[in-house]
């Protein structure tokens, strides 16, 4: 039983405590739920917040399965495990299926491209660290050090998954996970942006095009934008509010004239989501899309449509000289001052050129000055 201090929420029978996050950088909620079944009171872990997406209503309704019998208890995944064990392809299939919507097409990618054949059919306990060891170093020949990094932080994620369903033990050893240079800021030249302003303005890839128009007005991140619902927009006072950006606190940033007009531009469908996925539910992906307005645009081949937009949105702010750090990280969302610091020499050419412009008027006025004393 959970020690910490226990929240009620507005379900009956729905909990939660905060604890820190798999990967050990956050605070997230992690929810129980208490029930009777055959008269036995029963109190266990219906999901974490970020890992398993889980909020109050979906343990709210996970509660309601469980009473009515139509889904097991974690006592008895537990005993049925023991009988069926827990391989890490199952894990993966229950992982598939607890997600809304389903996983992207990237991790789906990375676990039949990279896991399945020599980890499905393992179970976890049955795991050594040199496992995970060789498949760094192997995938390290062939791929980036970010690709690796997802592939095994997806690894664990599954494995997590089933230590938090109480299915599997957990890892007597640390995944460890390649370094990543996380500091490139991509930008884009004055005719680079207009060729592809141009391309966003004519493609018939509409919904794509709309959306990487929201990353370059706002810069806001792609899953940020994918899960953009209607009732986040305030278009009264004029500020977009962002759920939970990137796992921190939900925060909020302006609207400003672009945005808005490009949101009053859509047609609302028949989904809270400004841009839902077919059936009414959030995106997971719409990669091919947006790289082939980006091979329209003749962009770089490294260029990364969304991000490298935000990162444009950003520059461009920095460059003006007209934006502290301190405003660029709240509009950016960044948890952190360092994490705009990557800006920081666009706010200094911003100066020097004020600093040139001082200079500038300075000698022209004493010129004049010179002048007058000669005569």
């Amino acid at each position: 039983m959970p020690s910490k201090k226990r929240v009620k929420t507005n379900y009956p029978g729905v909990y939660y405590i905060e604890g820190k996050s798999a990967d050990r950088k956050r605070v997230e909620k992690i929810f129980y739920i208490m029930y009777r079944k055959n008269g036995k009171l029963i109190e266990e872990k219906a999901g974490r917040q970020f890992q398993d997406d889980m909020t109050p209503a979906r343990a709210a309704g996970v509660r309601a399965l469980r009473i009515e019998g139509k889904q097991q208890t974690n006592t008895e995944k537990r005993q049925e495990s023991k009988k069926n064990p827990w391989t890490i392809e199952k894990l993966w299939e229950q992982y598939k299926e607890q997600r809304p919507g389903g996983v992207n097409k990237t991790d789906q990618s990375f676990w039949s491209v990279h896991l399945k054949d020599s980890f499905g059919s393992k179970e976890p306990a049955q795991l050594v660290k040199l496992d995970t060891d060789r498949l760094r170093i192997n995938l390290l020949k062939k791929r980036s050090p970010q690709t690796v990094k997802h592939v095994l932080a997806l690894l664990r994620r599954i494995i997590n998954y089933g230590v938090d369903q109480g299915l599997v033990t957990p890892l007597p050893f640390k995944i460890t996970l390649p370094s990543v240079d996380n500091i490139k800021t991509e930008d884009l030249s004055p005719e680079q942006l207009e060729q592809l302003l141009v391309v966003l303005e004519t493609t018939h890839r509409i919904a794509a095009a709309n959306m990487m128009k929201l990353a370059l007005f706002s810069g806001m991140r792609r899953g940020e934008i994918f899960k953009l619902k209607w009732d986040d927009i305030d278009f009264h006072r004029g500020f977009i509010h962002i759920q939970e950006p990137k796992g921190g606190k939900s925060q909020k940033i302006p609207l400003n004239n672009n945005a808005r007009e490009l949101l009053e531009s859509i047609e609302p469908q028949e989904s809270e989501y400004i841009f839902p996925a077919r059936g009414g539910g959030p995106r997971k992906d719409i990669s091919k899309d947006a790289r082939k307005i980006k091979e329209a645009a003749g962009l770089p081949a490294d260029f990364r449509p969304f991000h490298g937009l935000r990162h444009v949105y950003a520059t461009m702010l920095a460059s003006s000289g007209k934006v502290d750090m301190y405003t660029l990280q709240k509009l950016m969302t960044h948890k952190s001052p360092q994490m705009t610091q990557r800006y920081a020499h666009h706010r200094d050419e911003a100066l020097r050129r004020a600093a040139d412009e001082v200079e500038n008027i300075l000698n022209d006025a004493m010129k004049v000055t010179g002048k007058k004393n000669v005569a």
